[in-house]
C-alpha cells in the first residue's frame, strides 16, 4: 500500500493494519511492552437507526484482540456552513478514534442524522437557532442523543464489546449531545465527555438565544446522574468561558455532576481544542481512570506508518504531518510548494474536496509567487 512521492496510493475504507510502530504525530505515549502483531480494524458502514431511513454513517475503529472490551462513542459538531454540514464524515475524527482504540476501546464514530451521508432530519431542525415550526434546544439535544443511543444499542451486539462499560464524547453540538445523553443514558454509560459543548453560538462570542440554551442545560441537569467531563478553552469564540460557566451553573443547579476544565488558549479559536489531542490527553486519561473505565496500560501499538518517503523540502513539522497523513483514511490529499509550505486534508466526502482543502491549507502558508500542488492522495 506504499507509493513514491507524486504517485497515488490506496487506502481502503475497511483496512486491517498489522500494528507495531509509533504514532507520535497523533499523540504522545509509549507502547513498550504492548503485544506485537495485533491488527487494526477500520470499517465504515451505514448503521440502522430510528429516524434514519438509509442509516447513519459510522466508522468502527479498534485493535483486534480476544475478549470483550469497553465501547467508546464519538460524535461531531455543527458547522455554520451548510456545505460543511453536508460533507461531514467519520473519517475526520480518526485521530480521536485511534486515541481511544489504543486505550482498549472499541470505537464507533457517529455522523448524526442529516449530516454528511447520514439520512434523516438534522437535530437543529428539531430545535435550536434554525428550528422550524417551534421546538427547543432541549429537543435538539434529545434528537442528537437518540443517534448516540442507537450506536450504543448497535455496539452492544458486537461480540468484542463489553456493553456494561460505555464512554461517549463529542465536540460543540456533539458535546451538548453528551449532556442530553447523560440525562437519559443507555445502560452501561459510565462517563460522558463534552468538548466545548453548547448550541446557538455564532463564532463571534454571541448566542442566538442564550437564556434558552441555559434553560436546556438546567433541564438536562435535573435528570443527569452520569459523571461528566466538560472541557472548554480560554479563547473559545463560540462559547467563551463566561458563557460556559453559565452552562455549568445551570446544569449543577438542576443536579448534574460535572468536572469543569478550562484549557489554555488554542490557536486562533479554542473551539477547536478537541483537535489538540496531546493537550487534552492528561486530563481525559485522569478522568477516565477516576471513573474506572481506562483499562489499557501501556498503550496498544499505534497503526504502522507505510514506508513512503516524504516530499522533498519539508521541514520537521511538515515531515511529521506527512507521516500522520499516511495513516489517515480516504478521501485525503497532501500538497506542498516543494519547500516548507504544505497542506493536508483527510476524511473528506470525495477526492475533489480533499484535493481542494489540501491546496487551500498549503496556500495559506505561502508568502511569495510560489504555488502548491498535490503530491499524494487517495486513488
Amino acid at each position: 500500500m506504499g507509493c513514491s512521492v507524486g504517485m497515488k496510493f490506496i487506502l481502503f475504507f475497511a483496512v486491517l493494519f498489522a500494528a507495531g510502530s509509533a504514532h507520535a504525530q497523533t499523540e504522545s505515549g509509549s507502547s513498550v511492552g504492548a503485544p506485537a502483531k495485533l491488527q487494526w480494524l477500520e470499517r465504515e458502514f451505514m448503521m440502522a437507526a430510528p429516524g434514519a431511513p438509509l442509516g447513519l454513517d459510522v466508522m468502527q475503529v479498534e485493535v483486534k484482540r480476544p475478549g470483550k472490551h469497553p465501547l467508546a462513542i464519538l460524535t461531531h459538531g455543527t458547522s455554520a456552513d451548510s456545505t460543511e454540514r453536508a460533507t461531514e464524515t467519520p473519517g475526520k475524527y480518526l485521530p480521536q478514534a485511534i486515541w481511544f482504540a489504543r486505550r482498549g476501546f472499541v470505537v464507533l464514530v457517529v455522523i448524526r442524522r442529516g449530516y454528511g451521508r447520514s439520512s434523516g432530519e438534522q437535530d437543529g431542525k428539531h430545535g435550536g437557532c434554525q428550528r422550524q415550526g417551534g421546538g427547543s434546544f432541549t429537543e435538539a439535544g434529545e434528537s442528537s442523543a437518540d443517534d448516540l443511543r442507537a450506536a450504543a444499542k448497535y455496539g452492544a451486539t458486537l461480540p468484542e464489546v463489553d456493553a456494561g462499560i460505555i464512554v461517549s464524547a463529542g465536540v460543540s453540538t456533539g458535546g451538548f449531545a453528551q449532556v442530553a445523553l447523560a440525562a437519559n443514558p443507555p445502560e452501561g454509560l459510565k462517563a460522558a465527555i463534552s468538548f466545548a459543548g453548547g448550541r446557538g453560538g455564532d463564532g463571534k462570542e454571541n448566542n442566538c438565544d442564550l437564556s434558552a440554551v441555559i434553560s436546556a442545560f438546567k433541564h438536562f441537569g435535573k435528570k443527569s446522574r452520569v459523571p461528566m467531563l466538560w472541557v472548554y478553552s480560554e479563547n473559545d469564540h463560540w462559547f467563551p468561558p463566561e458563557v460556559a460557566r453559565k452552562f455549568e451553573t445551570a446544569f449543577r443547579e438542576g443536579g448534574g455532576i460535572d468536572q469543569f476544565v478550562l484549557a489554555p488558549p488554542y490557536r486562533e479559536d479554542g473551539h477547536g481544542y478537541y483537535y489538540n489531542i496531546a493537550g487534552w490527553t492528561p486530563t481525559v486519561e485522569e478522568y477516565l481512570r477516576a471513573q474506572n473505565v481506562l483499562m489499557e496500560t501501556p498503550l496498544l501499538p499505534a497503526p504502522p506508518v507505510p514506508e513512503v518517503p516524504p516530499p522533498a523540502g519539508l521541514n520537521e513539522r511538515g515531515v511529521a504531518a506527512f507521516r500522520n497523513f499516511l495513516i489517515m483514511g480516504p478521501y485525503k490529499a497532501f500538497a506542498t510548494n516543494g519547500s516548507e509550505a504544505w497542506g493536508v486534508s483527510f476524511g473528506q466526502i470525495d477526492q475533489g474536496l480533499a484535493d481542494k482543502k489540501a491546496l487551500e491549507n498549503c496556500t495559506k502558508q505561502l508568502h511569495g509567487p510560489e504555488k502548491c500542488s498535490i503530491v499524494a492522495h487517495t486513488k
